[in-house]
């Protein structure tokens, strides 16, 4: 069973006035983190608001080199096509996402055909934090690389929470080699990345290792 991790990051929170301006997905085989992964930064064509920008660090500078929404997205719609989707508190991606379909006159994703780690979460936590940090550390996954909001880094997390949340840890025993490698993608270059990565060069890998230890500190302590 193929599965989708995504997550993205954004101008600001509200769907309808802000834009994306990072996707990520990290694939899944019957619960293992597989080597696909969808990874871009997005030009919004927007200002990032300030609340946005403490939380991802993406500066107008940064993001205004990287492809339009118009540009990726087929690759995007390509990457998920006919999978199940995973992601926590839909709600927040799908608005963004779909209002990015609905510009450019494309099919919104339905809700059928996404699973709500936030929604298990509530079920099986009433009245406790359910956010991705609090879930990881519930089941004690290192989050000390998570200083600032990354879509792939938080894809690479959920991955590990869903694992969790559905009682199917016993499957992923083989995990080690898998999640070194789904580390290894997380270390993509912010400044020479250009649209959409399906496999990731080791020259882009070490360049992105490079600026995770100058603006994240501990950004490798991820197990």
């Amino acid at each position: 069973m193929i599965e989708i991790i995504i997550d993205t990051e954004t101008t600001g929170l509200s769907s309808e006035k802000d834009r994306i301006v990072e996707i990520a997905c990290v694939e899944l085989n019957n619960y293992i983190p597989t080597k696909n992964i969808f990874h871009t930064f997005v030009n919004p064509e927007i200002k990032v608001s300030q609340d946005a920008f403490r939380v991802h660090g993406y500066s107008d500078e940064f993001l205004s080199t990287k492809p339009k929404f118009r540009e990726v997205v087929q690759n995007f719609i390509n990457f998920i096509k006919n999978k199940k989707l995973i992601i926590h508190n839909a709600d927040f991606d799908l608005g963004f996402l779909n209002n990015e379909f609905k510009r450019l006159n494309l099919k919104p994703i339905l809700k059928s055909d996404v699973i709500d780690t936030l929604q298990i979460a509530r079920s099986k936590f009433p009245g406790t934090g359910n956010s991705l940090d609090a879930l990881c550390r519930r089941f004690k996954i290192n989050i000390e690389a998570r200083e600032k909001h990354s879509a792939l880094l938080d894809c690479h997390l959920l991955s590990k929470v869903y694992i969790e949340l559905i009682d199917k840890k016993e499957m992923t025993l083989d995990l080690t080699s898998n999640n070194a490698a789904i580390d290894e993608k997380i270390k993509l270059n912010n400044e020479n990345r250009k649209g959409v990565i399906t496999q990731v060069p080791t020259e882009q890998m070490e360049e992105y290792k490079k600026f995770l230890k100058k603006n994240v500190p501990n950004a490798f302590a991820l197990d």
